[in-house]
């Protein structure tokens, strides 16, 4: 069993998609930090899109978390942009 990607606003349109399943033959990370990371490590799209100087918010099963929060078989880590309303 693998993580669903789920990519949302310009981290969406960036990437031309809205969700994937992790690649495979890819090691799942332990983290949602070194899941981005392992990401931005396979070039283009995730590399710009998911770029370590891009501000975003990682979510992992609909609840936002930090880089160090642990990631399981079957999560559903999602990226997107800081949100601000009015």
């Amino acid at each position: 069993m693998s993580i669903t990607l789920r990519y949302f606003a310009s981290v969406r349109e960036a990437m031309n998609c809205a969700q994937e399943a992790w690649p495979e033959g890819v090691a799942l990370p332990a983290t949602a930090g070194a899941v981005r990371d392992v990401l931005v490590a396979q070039g283009e799209p995730w590399s710009k899109a998911l770029a370590g100087d891009n501000v975003l918010r990682i979510a992992v099963n609909h609840h936002i978390v930090d880089a160090s929060h642990a990631v399981g078989a079957g999560d559903e880590v999602a990226f997107f942009p800081p949100v601000t309303g009015g």
